[in-house]
């Protein structure tokens, strides 16, 4: 007497794969995040903060009489700084942010030459192809300085 036994096992673990998705959903939060926006609202959140807190010096010297007054006045500059400032604090997040790139990659590509020069001082072989290289661009920038 035989019997065949199928049972349907499942090939991946569940809680794999709700890992697999919850990553996959944070990847795609990840690269829907502009660093730009983000940088140019904190940067314009801490100025009109700092107006709003200077406002708030000049209409504390005023007395208790003018109080409806001095609160109009303190939200008219938290509003105008919110609508003046915007662009301008988007430029220079995107500046900051475009220097932080370059600064990042030049940094990277200093740590790459001097990898390369530290394998070209053990191995002559580099050294030979670094020094050929230097001399055809010498060669060639001579060339261009040529009349």
């Amino acid at each position: 007497m035989t019997h065949f036994v199928h049972p349907d096992f499942r090939d991946v673990h569940s809680g794999v794969e709700r890992v697999e998705r919850a990553a996959t959903v944070l990847k795609d939060m990840a690269s829907r995040f502009d660093g730009v926006r983000g940088g140019a609202s904190l940067l314009l959140a801490a100025v009109v903060s700092a107006l709003v807190v200077v406002a708030n010096q000049v209409v504390d010297a005023w007395g208790d009489g003018h109080l409806l007054a001095a609160w109009m006045v303190l939200w008219v500059v938290a509003f105008a700084a919110l609508a003046l400032l915007a662009a301008p604090a988007r430029r220079a997040a995107a500046l900051l942010r475009g220097s932080a790139h370059a600064w990042t990659e030049a940094r990277r590509r200093d740590a790459e030459d001097q990898r390369t020069w530290n394998a070209a001082l053990r191995d002559a072989r580099i050294m030979a192809d670094l020094s050929r290289a230097m001399n055809g661009i010498a060669v060639e920038d001579l060339r261009r300085y040529r009349f």
